[in-house]
């Protein structure tokens, strides 16, 4: 039987010569129980219209626009989407997949966290979709825990991801 990580089992990945994570600000702060807290880097507003298609080419992401913390990091945000970008970079080996859900203090600040599923073999420093729905914004700060990563087990190595965002924004 199969379930997430634990913070042992994480550290010991953490700790090899190609570290699951790196690039993370308190490792004491960010390891949890049964998982690993990513941190703010940026976040971007959408400048642009995307289009998914049945063909890759003709696909197109979204622009991005990237926002300015103030002189203290903060950051205030009217309701809407944004796109934000963690400060670490993920290593999963071929025999892990990761899921990513939104600090429950988002959550009960009218806040979430949307992301796609981490790929075995996936590198990168990933992106995902934050949305305020409270009407009355929300202030963020630069480097704060935002999304507890949770890493799984599969039952036998894979083969590892290959596609366009691998290695993205490193």
């Amino acid at each position: 039987m199969y379930g997430c990580l634990s913070r042992e089992e994480i550290l010991e990945l953490i700790r090899k010569e190609l570290p699951l994570i790196e690039g993370y600000l308190t490792l004491d702060e960010q390891l949890q129980p049964n998982g690993f807290d990513l941190t703010l880097r940026e976040v971007a507003l959408f400048s642009s219209a995307g289009r998914i298609a049945t063909k890759k080419e003709v696909c197109t992401i979204s622009a991005k626009a990237p926002l300015t913390f103030d002189t203290s990091g903060l950051l205030y945000l009217v309701p809407g989407a944004y796109i934000i970008t963690f400060n670490e970079i993920v290593h999963l080996p071929c025999n892990l997949t990761a899921l990513g859900l939104p600090r429950s203090s988002l959550l009960r600040s009218g806040v979430t966290i949307h992301t796609a599923v981490w790929d075995a073999g996936y590198s990168g420093r990933s992106q995902a979709l934050m949305v305020i729905y409270n009407e009355r914004g929300f202030e963020v700060q630069q480097n704060a825990r935002l999304l507890q990563l949770i890493f799984l087990p599969l039952g036998k190595d894979t083969t590892p991801y290959h596609g366009s965002y691998q290695n993205e924004n490193i």
